[in-house]
């Protein structure tokens, strides 16, 4: 994962919650206040929130009505293991008890059924279950010349992440992966994530960033000083391709804090794919290195700080900005 970019202030071990008694201090705790009870056959199980009402219902393959609400969870086996359940509310409850205020999980799309037990089970522990958020993660899919790469557990065959990295990458491999929604199947095309086209959404943005990177070293190799940006008369700027790219970066603010309060980073892709584009456009209708001095500087001006904006976005993303290509 440090390969990758991303690194844990903290590895929580999961058994640390067995040999301190949290696991069995949570399911004693829920036993005393009611919200669990022993079965006939020794195992405790967690009563359903709304096991006595009707619930929500839903038509099963015979046709018969089930409750969903109706399932009570195991949380200790008849033989005296906790389930993996009854860990995890002992690890949500300690969380909390460690002074979050705010827990964010990532979980695999398969476990979209657990996500309403945890917050209730955060619930009866007095916490708000609004501070737990979970992230569905849908699994990711690797295409290799148009054919899928398979991958079985049971055989032993797969791709490692430091494969995939060596294969595509680092820059890729972290671009492919935050561009989709989360919540979205995704199709790992390697060798897209290989080119060198406008077709590659990672190379497309970073060749932005380096195209600008030449034309300022361009200004100063014809002789052109490059001047204080911040006092450059922006006002003759007028063309429709320069007002856009202008309107697209006064963008940035709002989408930065709109991919942060809604979890949703894979919007900054989206931002600067756009913003790439604009300034494509912008380059092709243009001429930045004009001899024109006050809409040069203005076009330089503008130049340089669609480059700070794609900088920072790819920073905040863990993907390096390369001044050439």
């Amino acid at each position: 994962m440090a390969m990758y970019g991303v690194h844990f202030d903290v590895w929580f071990s999961e058994q640390s919650l067995h040999d301190s008694g949290k696991v069995q201090a949570a399911v004693d705790y829920l036993l005393e206040k009611g919200y669990a009870y022993r079965g006939e056959d020794g195992s405790i199980l967690l009563k359903a929130e709304h096991r006595e009402e009707s619930g929500k219902k839903k038509p099963s393959k015979n046709g018969e009505h089930v409750n969903l609400e109706d399932k009570d969870d195991v949380l200790v086996r008849a033989n005296g293991i906790p389930t993996y359940f009854a860990a995890d509310i002992a690890y949500h409850r300690d969380k909390f008890d460690r002074g979050f205020d705010r827990v964010i999980n990532i979980w695999g799309a398969d476990h979209h059924g657990h996500v309403a037990r945890m917050k209730r089970a955060v619930s009866l522990f007095g916490y708000d279950p609004q501070s737990l958020t979970v992230i569905l993660m849908q699994l990711v899919k690797l295409y290799r010349n148009g054919e899928l790469v398979r991958m079985s557990k049971r055989s032993g065959q797969y791709v490692t992440l430091e494969d995939l990295v060596e294969e595509v990458g680092y820059d890729a491999a972290r671009y492919f992966f935050v561009m989709r929604n989360p919540d979205s199947a995704m199709d790992f095309d390697l060798d897209l994530a290989k080119s060198q086209s406008s077709d590659n959404p990672v190379f497309y943005v970073q060749y932005a960033h380096a195209r600008i990177c030449s034309i300022l070293r361009q200004a100063e190799a014809q002789g052109y000083q490059l001047p204080d940006f911040q006092t450059v008369d922006y006002g003759v700027l007028i063309e429709n391709q320069e007002l856009a790219l202008l309107k697209k970066l006064a963008d940035l603010p709002e989408e930065i804090a709109s991919a942060a309060q809604t979890l949703e980073p894979h919007r900054l892709c989206t931002y600067l794919h756009d913003l790439a584009s604009t300034f494509h456009s912008f380059y092709n209708h243009c001429r930045v290195n004009t001899d024109d001095e006050k809409l040069r500087n203005a076009r330089l001006g503008l130049s340089k700080a669609t480059a700070i904006a794609i900088k920072n976005v790819l920073t905040i993303l863990g993907v390096h900005a390369p001044n050439e290509m």
